[in-house]
């Protein structure tokens, strides 16, 4: 099976069909991370707010592995459409492994630092110890974590967005099963809690690489994992960082933005903590089909980069752009509309609902403007420039957000927290424009 098919076929039904499989197995990810969340709520609300406390490093290990995966499939992707399969394969061997490597450090480093990490916003001793349990479990998938998102990205580079699709569905209906069955002890199994709600997804995470790796093993695919290529290469592992940390930190941003407003919000109550912990999970649901049609945009437009058609490159970023923006719009709609049932699915507290509602409705007046820059950082990343990508999410995390946040809850109070999302996506939305153009500009003037 070859990929020429990415610069052979019409743009639009090329990226809808790389597009839809991820967009439907993020919708349902992101379904089985609301379930999560609904199932721990019902065990008490200390436990729904260690939940979002432990959220900013659970985020940051998902940032990881996915982000050093996209420095693997653009490595792949680039040179597949260059046509030097050697140095494809080179990429994904050592992505895989760089990967689990990834994988053991980051197991010991956060079972080590997850109490201090929670103490920092909490000292109820019961938000403590169901944190600390929560986490421990969780952080013990890392190695499974890492392995399965270098293996996505494998089949994404190669245009096997069916496999991803089925591995992650697999995953996820898994972990939405298993979920009652291990927090309220159904049947044979023991009550277990919020330990039962991290064993879920990591037994779901399992299920994900088995899956990757029985297709991996029964069909070919374009790129292999080799033996020989495991010699090292310094020019290949630079290329991957190169692409890699700039993504890792454009998704890692999120936790350091997390725990800033964590930190701005409870001060004034644990309810505004609690809400934004469920805005993050309720927006994961929005976002994560926009990021599916991202992912289906980054191998495309990656290797027809590679193969000199800079002019399907620009379609096939405009076609992204308008997609997000129209998934976007619609989830505008459904928060202004529904936000009352929306927050009441986590919460029955009078307090939490009030704050929730107004918390929802101002945050998604940004949603869609926030369509060009997640279309520019994915479009970017999947150039290979990592570092024009890092500019555009520091803007929406860190150098605009957070003095916004800390200025406006100074000036109206903690519901300034919420007013800082919508007024950084505009900001964002302008510097993605100007720093996208000039990166595209840039980029036709220098060779792969």
């Amino acid at each position: 099976m070859n990929s020429t098919f990415m610069k052979e076929k019409p743009i639009l039904p090329l990226l809808l069909s790389m597009a839809l499989p991820m967009v439907v197995s993020m919708l349902v990810n992101a379904l089985y991370n609301i379930v999560d969340s609904l199932f721990v709520a019902q065990i008490s609300e200390d436990a729904m707010t260690a939940l979002s406390l432990v959220f900013p490093m659970q985020n940051l290990v998902n940032a990881i592995a996915i982000g050093f995966g996209v420095g693997i499939n653009a490595q792949i992707a680039l040179h597949l459409g260059a046509g030097s399969q050697r140095r494809a394969d080179t990429a994904a061997t050592h992505g895989m492994l760089y990967s689990l490597l990834h994988g053991v450090l980051i197991t010991i480093i956060c079972i080590a630092i997850v109490p201090h990490f929670l103490g920092m916003f909490t000292t109820d001793p019961a938000v403590l110890e169901l944190g600390i349990t929560y986490a421990t479990i969780a952080f013990s998938f890392s190695v499974v974590i890492m392995a399965a998102l270098a293996f996505e990205k494998m089949f994404q580079a190669v245009g096997r967005m069916k496999v991803t699709m089925i591995a992650l569905l697999a995953g996820s209906i898994c972990n939405i099963l298993l979920d009652p069955i291990l927090i309220f002890g159904l049947g044979p199994f023991p009550q277990m809690g919020i330990a039962g709600a991290a064993l879920a997804t990591g037994i779901g995470q399992m299920l994900t690489l088995s899956i990757y790796l029985f297709f991996y093993r029964r069909t070919p695919i374009p790129v292999q994992l080799r033996r020989s290529c495991i010699k090292p290469d310094k020019r290949m592992d630079l290329q991957l960082y190169a692409i890699g940390i700039p993504a890792i930190l454009n998704l890692a941003l999120p936790s350091l933005l997390v725990s800033f407003l964590n930190s701005l919000l409870a001060a004034y109550s644990q309810s505004y903590v609690v809400v934004l912990g469920i805005y993050y999970k309720l927006q994961t649901f929005l976002y994560l089909p926009a990021s599916g049609i991202v992912q289906g945009m980054r191998p495309l437009i990656g290797y027809n980069y590679g193969a000199g058609e800079h002019r399907r490159v620009r379609k096939i970023y405009e076609w992204t752009l308008a997609l997000c923006a129209a998934i976007l719009a619609a989830g505008t709609v459904v928060c202004f509309v529904f936000s009352e049932p929306l927050i009441g699915m986590f919460t029955s507290n009078p307090e939490t609902l009030q704050i929730g509602q107004v918390a929802l409705r101002t945050i998604s007046l940004g949603f869609v403007i926030s369509a060009v820059s997640v279309a520019s950082s994915g479009a970017l990343e999947g150039l290979g420039k990592g570092a024009a990508s890092l500019v555009i999410s520091l803007c929406r995390y860190v150098l605009a957000i957070l003095p916004l946040a800390w200025f406006l809850c100074r000036q109206m109070g903690p519901t300034g927290v919420w007013h800082a999302f919508w007024i950084t996506e505009i900001i964002a939305a302008l510097l993605s424009a100007v720093v996208y153009h000039r990166s595209i500009h840039n980029r036709k003037k220098s060779s792969f």
